[in-house]
């Protein structure tokens, strides 16, 4: 053996990744062929999903709305952190509108830097707003929240409460950074059900999945 060779690598932390369970081993090339897998299934969703007609979507935005008044009804005053629409996900502002008026606080994620956790803002129907990632409104003002209740759109969900989203891993890193977990909602069109995302040690499964009038909680 050449002086400064081994037979194996001196240190393999290359090939672990902190899941919700500790370091867990990852398979370059299994990861590797998720990430293809999940880019090839998400395009296709989000063509399903922009294809349905706007009739559609405002009735599954409206059963949608109507189970997270369900979910939020056990809670005083909840801090809900939400979205603003993009790329036929559920409007759901209307409902934003009418929690904010129910005395509870409301927020929308902001990307503050590339693999980085998200901050939540907080957000009232008068407050200024700015252009984030992809153009997304976000508030302007860096009054930050941390939730109760997260309130996701899916790409594709499973079963087990996995969310498939846009491939930034932003929610992932967002729940493992915040100090108390909140209540965590992946919501979509029942298009959006799939039957596994293959999940990866990074991946943290959602307590809930509300797709129109398809709901189930994690295993």
């Amino acid at each position: 053996m050449n002086e400064g060779t081994f037979s194996s690598p001196p240190c393999f932390a290359h090939e672990l990744q902190q899941g919700p369970n500790g370091y867990e081993m990852v398979d370059e090339r299994t990861a590797t062929d998720v990430a293809r897998w999940r880019k090839a299934e998400r395009e296709r969703l989000i063509a399903a999903r922009l294809a349905v007609p706007m009739e559609e979507r405002i009735a599954t935005a409206q059963k949608i709305i109507e189970a997270l008044d369900g979910l939020t009804a056990a809670y005083s005053r909840p801090a809900v952190a939400l979205y603003w629409p993009f790329r036929g996900e559920p409007d759901l502002r209307g409902w934003m509108v009418a929690l904010h008026g129910q005395g509870a606080r409301v927020a929308l994620p902001v990307v503050v830097a590339k693999g980085r956790p998200l901050v939540f803002r907080e957000w009232h129907p008068e407050c200024r707003m700015e252009r984030g990632i992809w153009n997304i409104p976000v508030p302007a003002e860096d009054r930050r929240l941390v939730p109760d209740i997260v309130v996701s759109p899916v790409v594709g969900a499973d079963r087990d409460g996995y969310r498939l989203g846009y491939g930034g891993g932003y929610y992932d890193r967002t729940l493992a950074s915040l100090p108390v977990r909140p209540m965590t909602v992946g919501v979509g069109h029942p298009s959006a059900e799939i039957d596994t995302i293959f999940p990866q040690p990074h991946d943290i499964p959602f307590d809930r999945m509300i797709l129109e009038g398809r709901q189930w909680e994690r295993k």
